[in-house]
């Protein structure tokens, strides 16, 4: 079955990386993926082109639609004659349902939506547009999939048809993302920072839906209790110089608290290093960041959005959002439960994520849903010609 999967853009994020995880572990026998990028390559079109998966761009720019585009992406994917189209992301679900019109035949289209609602107003305006116009058309894909519960909810409170829900969440590579006492180790002589100090931990990149602002008026109040505790942000423009975040934090005094470590792609490493993961998300769909750092042991405290909570269950602590105490409080009581209090959270999470969010089940889950509909279309092809 050859699979055409449109999205966005291939650079850094939770979607992209997410895809390139369904791609390594799919069933090549019977599944021929196409990644079709309305942009560019980013980072992720060599990885891809790397497990043997051809990857085409069309060279759209941000914000802006050419008619020369737009015929080039016409042209590839009558040329490819996809079986199936699926979209990945919300310019991705909507240029899918788009150059289906121009295949004369019948193929079947999936959307991938992998973005909470918490508020239109977060969103850029372009991006405002196109959820919208993605409303309207949601009862012509076949299939909508969501990777959180919370965010189809949302989506069909903004009128995403709910006949076409299917929710299938994050898988999670545990062989990778594993407990490892080597990392903790040499994290923290690449820190600096003493064996026996606390790492708390934020991976995610800088944007006002990850509410870093709540996270760090959080460090500042548990520092007045805790000397020893160090504080690790991870993520695209979470570096010093981003001068709104430098600007908080020596406000706050917490500069010899604060480790501002930028993007980086030993994130597994540095993950496994931690004593206590977080995410501060104002709004969030299903974790990546959370479901990696359980898998590495990591004991979570996170905020009550999303499906955050349910990812977590009773492995960590959830707390209500834009609550800086609450945060605290929460990380103090896993201070407080001591370092076996966290090895024995720790455990459990991990044997949560194996059991409800291991990459080869969540890969299984899609290539069932592909066969189901193929199966589907094939048998009323053969029902109206034998007819």
């Amino acid at each position: 079955m050859k699979i055409i999967y449109i999205i966005t853009g291939l650079s850094t994020g939770g979607a992209e990386v997410m895809l390139y995880k369904l791609l390594s572990r799919m069933d090549k026998q019977r599944f021929s993926p196409v990644v079709v990028s309305l942009m560019d390559g980013g980072t992720w079109g060599d990885r891809i082109a790397n497990l043997g998966i051809p990857v085409y761009t069309i060279g759209m720019q941000p914000g802006t639609v050419k008619l020369i585009n737009i015929w080039r992406m016409i042209q590839l994917i009558r040329q490819l004659k996809p079986d199936l189209i699926q979209g990945w992301m919300y310019h991705g679900n909507l240029a899918a349902q788009f150059v289906r019109l121009f295949i004369f035949r019948q193929v079947p289209v999936f959307w991938n939506v992998r973005h909470s609602l918490h508020s239109l107003e977060l969103e850029k305006p372009s991006t405002n547009i196109i959820i919208k116009l993605c409303a309207k058309f949601s009862q012509l894909p076949t299939k909508i999939i969501y990777n959180s519960h919370n965010s189809a909810k949302q989506h069909e409170k903004i009128g995403y048809c709910l006949e076409k829900t299917c929710v299938i969440p994050n898988g999670f590579e545990t062989e990778k993302f594993t407990p490892s006492t080597a990392d903790r180790l040499s994290v923290r002589s690449e820190l600096n920072t003493l064996e026996d100090a606390l790492l708390i931990g934020l991976i995610g990149r800088y944007h006002p839906i990850k509410d870093h602002f709540n996270f760090l008026q959080a460090a500042a109040l548990l520092v007045k209790k805790y000397a020893n505790v160090k504080f690790v942000l991870i993520g695209n423009k979470v570096d010093w110089e981003n001068q709104i975040l430098s600007k908080l934090i020596d406000e706050l005094g917490l500069v010899k608290h604060i480790h501002l470590l930028g993007e980086r792609h030993d994130v597994p490493r540095l993950t496994a290093a931690l004593d206590i993961a977080c995410s501060s998300s104002s709004g969030e769909g299903f974790s990546n960041v959370i479901g990696e750092a359980m898998s590495c042991g990591v004991p979570c405290v996170v905020t009550d959005v999303g499906d955050s909570g349910w990812i977590v269950d009773d492995t960590g602590k959830v707390v209500s959002p834009r609550n800086p105490q609450a945060l605290a409080n929460a990380w103090e009581k896993l201070i407080n439960i001591g370092k076996e209090g966290r090895e024995s959270l720790g455990k459990a999470a991990r044997a949560r994520v194996i059991k409800c969010f291991s990459l080869d089940s969540i890969v299984a889950e899609y290539e069932t849903l592909y066969d189901n509909v193929f199966a589907e279309k094939n048998t009323t092809i053969q029902t109206a010609y034998f007819s």
